[in-house]
């Protein structure tokens, strides 16, 4: 009995171990490139020997980790490097997903970060020529320079009419990550003619490579054109509206009449004083002790408002003032009326396209080599993980045991540099509008708790006015409780000091004082220099 049963957990070891080894023979054959640059790319990835492509690449460690990449180590340099693959991948058969990760070290301002997927070398390409020009079949990844921010995802296809490889653009990518932490990206094809775009593991775009509504331009052309030889006939009349041929200007149409007239009915105001100027010398200001008759010039003092015409209803020459002429009717235009020969907007007639054809699925051309060719203006930009696989799942495993564990420590210390930079008052920020929604909460406020609730959520959105957003709340509760105590009897100096909160609007809370102080020196200043600036501007 007991030899049946150690026969019986022996078959059972056995089987449990075939299952494991078949299952990672599974996994493996899932994956049909991988680069985790553990090692140095030298002799594995070729740099390209092209004179444009001067930037220096690095095997390098990520920032904060003991994990390698390929480092871009320069700036404002053009970088060129590919890995051809062992085996070439097929993208007509099954999934396939392209998945690498990125870390923008010391960010991205404009530069691209995406990965070229290329073509066998029968195309016209080698290793030690790799270019701009070498042919890939699918460039993938993030590029962000002015108003360009998007992930590309670009396929490059062969019209089966023309014989042309098109580039097919992917409509709203999603945008580029604005950190400097490590990030994944990742394209899944799928057989159903889909493309998932995802970031970070999670979906940010699905598009079908046969919808004209997600690739510019369509991967299927249009089944008809505009004839390129058909020309718009001489006598055709485009315009819906003409003139009315038989209308006539009316023989009392004054054209020459003015917009405004002087108001007759006006009259002079009482008190004016036709003999006092607007302005006069300021009777305050004196010559300057530095100032040099024979390089500054004549020195002038300063004009300021004549003091007399604050007093009186104006200074100065009295003029009527201008209204509207209720004779003016302006240049006369013959009356719109619809035109009898109008055809439309003339466009050419359509013809069959000549390029159309058909398709079911994308005929993707297969991808044999990896290449990197950028040009950017940032340096720290590192490449790690470069996964080609036919199963989601296996990129997710690697998502979540290479990028997921740096993402989580990047993110922390991130964290705690943002709260470090802040001194801690983000905690301290906290606890104080825990407190202050309490006090927005009490009954005896009544009406005056929208306005509280209205300075809080300004402060929250600008946290540099906690202080002055403080000191608002308890003038707001302070007024509200003299109201209740002395039921009116000091409502004046309350209501001054309760309607002081509704002027915040921001920092301008902690700090108006200051900015007066510094335009009132700013205004003196002026003024002294102004009669030197005057002077040497009219010689």
């Amino acid at each position: 009995m007991e030899e049946i049963r150690r026969k019986i957990w022996a078959q059972y070891a056995f089987l449990l171990l075939a299952c494991c080894f078949f299952s990672q023979l599974y996994a493996t054959s899932d994956v049909k490139f991988y680069e985790s640059f553990d090692e140095a790319f030298d002799g594995r990835w070729i740099v390209s020997d092209k004179e444009e492509y001067s930037g220096v690449w690095k095997h390098a460690k990520s920032e904060g980790h003991d994990d390698y990449g390929l480092l871009v180590s320069e700036k404002a340099r053009k970088y060129a490097i590919v890995k051809e693959l062992d085996n070439v991948v097929d993208l007509k058969d099954g999934t396939v997903v392209l998945q690498y990760e990125v870390r923008l070290q010391d960010g991205l301002e404009c530069g691209g970060a995406y990965i070229k997927y290329l073509r066998p070398q029968e195309a016209g390409w080698t290793a030690k020529g790799f270019d701009n020009e070498s042919p890939y079949t699918i460039m993938f990844g993030p590029d962000k320079c002015g108003a360009t921010n998007k992930v590309h995802f670009i396929l490059k296809h062969k019209n089966p009419k023309s014989g042309e490889y098109v580039e097919h653009h992917l409509k709203f990518p999603p945008s580029v990550p604005a950190d400097k932490l490590t990030h994944v990206y990742t394209a899944v094809l799928k057989p159903d003619n889909d493309v998932l775009i995802l970031v970070d593991g999670e979906e940010k775009k699905k598009a079908n490579f046969l919808s004209s509504d997600d690739f510019e331009p369509p991967l299927i052309p249009a089944e008809t054109i505009p004839d390129p030889e058909d020309k718009k006939p001489e006598d055709w009349d485009e315009r819906a509206k003409i003139p009315d041929p038989d209308a006539k200007k009316p023989d009392d149409w004054d054209e020459d009449a003015p917009m405004e007239i002087e108001d007759e009915e006006a009259e002079k105001p009482e008190g004016w004083l036709d003999d006092e100027p607007e302005d006069v010398d300021d009777p305050e200001a004196t010559k300057p002790e530095d100032w040099d008759d024979d390089e500054d010039g004549e020195w002038e003092a300063p004009k300021v408002d004549n003091p007399k015409c604050a007093e009186a209803p104006g200074c100065g020459e009295w003029k009527r003032p201008m209204i509207r002429n209720p004779a003016y009717k302006g240049k006369w235009h013959a009356p719109l009326i619809d035109n009898p020969n109008y055809k439309g907007i003339w466009k050419p007639r359509d013809i069959p396209n000549p390029d159309y054809f058909e398709l079911d699925k994308p005929n993707f051309e297969p991808i044999a080599a990896i290449g990197i060719e950028i040009w950017t203006m940032q340096d720290g930009i590192l490449f790690d993980n470069i996964l080609i696989a036919s199963d989601e799942k296996v990129a997710e495993s690697y998502r979540k045991t290479a990028w997921k564990p740096k993402f989580d420590v990047e993110k922390e210390k991130q964290k705690a540099e943002e709260e470090a930079e802040s001194g801690g008052l983000k905690g301290y920020q906290k606890v104080v509008f825990d407190l202050l929604y309490k006090v927005a909460g009490v009954p005896f406020l009544g009406e005056h708790k929208a306005k509280v609730l209205d300075l809080l959520e300004k402060a929250e959105k600008q946290p540099n006015i906690t202080v002055g957003v403080v000191v608002s709340v308890v003038v707001v509760v302070f007024s509200v409780l003299l109201k209740l105590i002395f039921g009116g009897k000091k409502q004046q100096q309350p209501a001054r000091a309760s309607a002081e909160p509704e002027r915040t609007d921001g920092a301008e809370t902690s700090t108006s004082n200051s900015q007066a102080a510094e335009e009132k020196e700013e205004q003196s200043e002026d003024a002294a220099a102004a009669p030197r600036r005057r002077t040497r501007r009219d010689n």
